[in-house]
């Protein structure tokens, strides 16, 4: 049987949709319809429902897609072994990550290993929004926050401090603020995920906790449109210092408020499963580690 169809069928049941799972692996609607009807010739059983409404998946589809499911995990879990006893480091990677991140930090560092291993071929996806492994054809994503899913395979890249910051020009033009209490009268540029703006930015020193309700004249869905406005004199902001740490090196923007601290961030390799677990992603897991340390340090 052709392993495509038998990911069609897994793709299918678990979608219900014919022309979802179809395009999740760069075929055509007629052409995955055509496949399950060439599985289900193979296995004389009706695998699905068909109406002009739904799709449904049938008693003997529900029994086969157990064994089918199980049948593709080994095999994926077998060329991970070759791979893992081999050493190799080739194949794809599908790689998910935020757009800060992604555009300014993590793309050189992609660059440098598909020249050191040229059978390495990497898709890299950018954006805020999480990564859907399922829907978006993603095998690991790059993202700040521990994974709530205990079921997802994670690893810790680093744990990274907050930095406010805000550019030359601003500050000769509007003052710099020496308590988090003087955010309120700064313009201050803020970053909203899933629907959510972060307003309110945290600080702690010896005499206590401070929780500051901020404003300003700008705000996104984009860290990297937030970087760009700091960068660019707009305002003050709150951002992880991985990301800012090119341009505090450059001048380009100045740390405020150093006397307090805001509560760190943790950045995380993250996976769908075990079998994902190829000594390609160890690599970059290992080489992500190395990379922020020295950017950090």
């Amino acid at each position: 049987m052709n392993i495509q169809d038998l990911t069609l069928f897994v793709r299918t049941a678990q979608t219900c949709n014919i022309t979802a799972s179809a395009l999740q692996l760069d075929m055509s609607p007629a052409a995955a319809s055509a496949a399950l009807k060439r599985l289900e010739k193979q296995l004389g059983v009706q695998l699905f429902i068909r109406s002009t409404r739904k799709l449904r998946i049938t008693a003997e589809g529900e029994r086969y897609l157990l064994h089918c499911t199980e049948a593709l995990a080994a095999l994926e879990k077998g060329k991970a072994s070759l791979n893992q006893m081999q050493g190799k480091i080739a194949g794809d990677i599908r790689l998910s990550t935020s757009s800060d991140l992604g555009r300014n930090i993590v793309l050189p560092w992609l660059d440098e290993v598909m020249d050191i291993y040229p059978e390495l071929s990497i898709q890299l996806n950018v954006g805020d929004s999480l990564a859907d492994f399922f829907h978006d054809k993603v095998d690991m994503a790059l993202r700040y926050g521990e994974p709530e899913d205990s079921s997802l395979v994670a690893f810790l890249i680093a744990k990274i401090d907050r930095v406010v910051c805000a550019s030359p020009a601003y500050l000769a033009q509007h003052g710099e603020p020496k308590h988090p209490s003087e955010l309120t009268q700064h313009n201050c540029l803020l970053y909203r995920f899933a629907e959510r703006a972060y307003d309110t930015w945290p600080f702690a020193d010896n005499a206590g906790k401070y929780a500051v309700k901020v404003s300003g004249n700008r705000l996104s869905n984009d860290a990297d449109v937030v970087h760009r406005w700091v960068v660019a004199g707009k305002g003050i902001t709150m951002k992880s210092r991985l990301d800012m740490a090119a341009d505090l090196r450059k001048g380009n923007v100045v740390e405020l408020l150093s006397d307090f601290t805001s509560p760190p961030i943790s950045l995380w390799l993250i996976c769908p499963n075990r079998t994902q677990v190829s000594p390609a992603m160890l690599m970059l897991r290992d080489l992500l580690r190395s990379k922020c340390e020295a950017e950090l340090g």
